[in-house]
């Protein structure tokens, strides 16, 4: 069986609420570390995302 391109990793809030959203990540295409605008129910306004490892 291959070896899967993928892995889970984790979306954490830059507004220091402690939310955040799981996702996969294509290591072959993104090398960089991933960081997008998405919604924060907590703080209730989009923030930036930064991505981090699943401990």
């Amino acid at each position: 069986m291959a070896k899967s391109n993928t892995i889970l990793i984790k979306l954490v809030s830059t507004a220091d609420t402690g939310y955040f959203y799981v996702t996969k990540k294509n290591t072959r295409n993104t090398t960089g570390k991933l960081e997008m605008r998405k919604y924060d129910p907590v703080a209730r306004k989009h923030v930036a995302f930064r991505e981090s490892k699943i401990k």
